[in-house]
């Protein structure tokens, strides 16, 4: 039985977020807090496995909450944000700070809304959560050069992603080969990924729009919500943006990038699986792997969740495994023999 404490400062959320939990019978809601000082005291008092937090909490910021607890009593933290540019910026720098998943608080449709969350909440549980150790004035990443060589880069993640893909791509140098992203997230929440990714690295990255060139330089982030991102166009590969069924229970899917890298260019494409819950990107990297296509994928000790890259690795998609901190010199090698690193 996985124990939670709910935090929000509305009462019908508190309500409606603890009924939807409820209703899953490995779930048992132990408490509730209205503010960061109730739940201070409720963490001390109930010890949950998983606590859900709404990211703008009254009498204390929301995100200093959450460095608190992460530096102070590490635990699991799924976070209910509101769809907002807001609500999707706080968001992102509590998942970077250590928050495992989030969730979006329904416009509509009261608990049917969040559907997704039982599924969060038992993911994070399982979850590796590390103590936050921010050091300021620390190094930027050691960035690679390398000589682009006509091939593309294709990534996959979820659960954890956010943190794992600044890790990675911080690391890419300005000239990094067209790299093309799926990343389970809510929509609305893509556009400021995607521009917060842009402020902290090298290349340009942007969300991918229908129809984009894939350059040399620029990485493009699958958009949330109703529509899969594949690459198309083959001698001069470009975004696709379209409409389609959910896989593996996604929109946008992993499995689908995949599987549309493997058809158009084949062997000139490397992909990479990262840290997430399920099996979403498996099938498509077996797909690429047998196009001729390099593959990687982030091994279980870095991993917040070991599930998308345990299930590749499973069934022969992944030809080597790494640690997080060297996906993106793995990738590198991987579409130039001779790199070197540089401060």
């Amino acid at each position: 039985m996985i124990r939670v404490l709910v935090v929000d400062d509305s009462a019908t959320m508190r309500s409606l977020i603890s009924a939807v939990l409820s209703r899953d019978p490995e779930i048992q809601v132990v408490g509730q807090a209205g503010d960061p000082y109730e739940a201070r005291e409720a963490i001390k008092a109930l010890n949950p496995d998983v606590l859900t937090l709404d990211v703008e909490m009254p009498n204390m910021n929301g995100i200093e909450f959450l460095e608190k607890i992460m530096r102070l009593r590490p635990m699991p933290v799924v976070m209910v944000s509101t769809l907002t540019t807001r609500g999707a910026e706080v968001t992102l720098e509590a998942l970077e700070i250590g928050a495992v998943d989030c969730v979006a608080k329904p416009s509509t449709g009261g608990l049917e809304g969040f559907r997704e969350l039982p599924e969060k909440v038992k993911a994070a549980a399982r979850a590796r959560v590390r103590p936050l150790d921010r050091v300021a004035g620390a190094p930027a990443p050691t960035r690679i050069d390398h000589a682009p060589d006509g091939r593309l880069i294709a990534i996959g993640s979820s659960t954890g992603g956010v943190e794992a893909l600044i890790t990675v791509l911080s690391r890419f140098p300005a000239n990094c080969p067209p790299t093309v992203i799926t990343q389970h997230m809510p929509e609305s929440f893509t556009k400021s990924f995607s521009e917060r990714l842009d402020r902290l690295c090298a290349p340009r990255v942007e969300e991918a729009a229908d129809g984009a060139p894939l350059e040399i330089g620029r990485v493009y982030v699958a958009p949330g919500g109703d529509r899969h991102l594949e690459v198309v166009g083959g001698a001069r590969p470009r975004c696709r943006v379209a409409e389609g069924e959910r896989v593996n229970g996604h929109r946008p899917s992993v499995d689908v990038l995949f599987s549309s890298a493997a058809k158009t260019v084949g062997a000139r494409a490397v992909g990479a699986i990262l840290t997430g819950m399920g099996r979403d990107g498996a099938r498509g990297l077996l797909e690429m792997r047998q196009a001729g296509a390099r593959t990687i994928g982030q091994d279980e000790a870095t991993c917040v969740v070991y599930g998308m890259p345990k299930a590749a690795f499973e069934i022969g998609a992944v030809e080597r495994q790494a640690p997080l901190d060297k996906i993106a010199a793995e990738l590198l090698k991987a579409v130039s023999p001779q790199i070197v690193e540089k401060a």
